[in-house]
């Protein structure tokens, strides 16, 4: 994610992080290079005058304008929903936490010097475990050795054989939950109560999991594709009889538009990944460890992640 002030003035048409610009500048190039030809040859090719008027380009612009859209309009819901759901994991991981260390009935708050011994320090730490290897599922990436030192030993070394990371600590947090109930550390109706905060969690997981599994549909937006690329690499031919010298520039600034609202509806259709434009996982990641340390009166606490040349990951 792009954290910066709007750029002004001259900056405004200079600033390369988190633009789009980077991504279409090949094909924005090989447009305006078939504009100056076009406008070099007056529209001529290998001696055959190719005369398009405006007409069927105004025709066109409007639908594909509509199209790109509301493709871009839903794209930005499973942005925003994806950020909602993260919003969900960082408020249920801590009332989790509080959870823990107000429902489960031990002689003193749990620290996070009495170690993964303690079950309600294994518990909250899972909980950080759990949202790292939801990230990691999310970008299909392994878990990090960053989450072994949340876990137990056999937690750990089971982990990579789990077909769903996430599911199988959550597996581990019931188990804990039940043997709080089997010791009567816990009342049942207040252990139906945290069992409901895991079931949120599980279910705001999994609903991150639709979003990353369910694309926009690929019928839908090879159109868009190539709507887009015709109208803007046949602009040319429709422009030159009309205003000359100066077609490669309108050229430009239409592909620039019409390309970067593509290329821009891509990036926030998976909001999960690694792209400029994506969600700051890693950062969310971040804040739920510290919130959850914190509770654990944890003495050595994580720094937030900060932007590296305006974008947090």
């Amino acid at each position: 994610m792009i954290l910066r002030d709007r750029p002004t003035g001259l900056n405004l048409f200079l600033a390369l992080h988190g633009s789009v610009l980077p991504r279409i500048l090949p094909v924005l190039l090989i447009n305006v290079a078939i504009a100056v030809l076009v406008t070099w040859s007056h529209g001529d090719l290998f001696r055959l005058k190719i005369t398009l008027t405006t007409i069927p380009f105004t025709l066109l612009a409007l639908p594909l304008s509509v199209f790109l859209g509301f493709r871009n309009n839903a794209a930005y819901d499973r942005f925003w929903e994806g950020r909602k759901l993260w919003g969900e994991l960082l408020l249920r991981s801590r009332v989790f936490a509080r959870q823990c260390q107000s429902l489960i009935d031990y002689p003193a708050p749990a620290q996070l010097s009495d170690g993964l011994a303690d079950l309600r320090v294994r518990m909250i730490l899972r909980t950080i475990a759990f949202n790292q290897t939801t990230r990691d599922l999310l970008r299909r990436q392994p878990a990090g050795p960053a989450t072994q030192t949340l876990l137990l030993p056999a937690e750990w070394a089971a982990l990579p054989h789990a077909p769903n990371q996430p599911d199988f600590l959550m597996m581990k947090m019931g188990m804990d939950l039940r043997q709080c109930i089997k010791e009567g550390r816990i009342d049942p109706i207040l252990a139906a109560s945290v069992d409901t905060t895991m079931t949120a969690l599980t279910a705001a997981a999994a609903s991150c999991e639709r979003i990353r599994n369910t694309p926009v549909p690929f019928s839908y937006t090879l159109l868009l594709h190539r709507t887009a690329y015709l109208y803007c690499f046949l602009l040319p031919f429709g422009l030159v009889d009309t205003i000359g010298f100066m077609t490669p520039l309108v050229v430009a600034i239409v592909a620039y538009t019409f390309f970067g609202l593509d290329a821009l509806g891509d990036e926030l259709e998976e909001p999960f990944g690694l792209e400029a434009n994506d969600l700051p996982l890693d950062a969310i990641c971040r804040a739920i460890e510290i919130d959850l340390r914190a509770a654990l009166q944890d003495p050595d606490l994580p720094t937030p992640l900060a932007p590296v040349r305006y974008r947090l990951t």
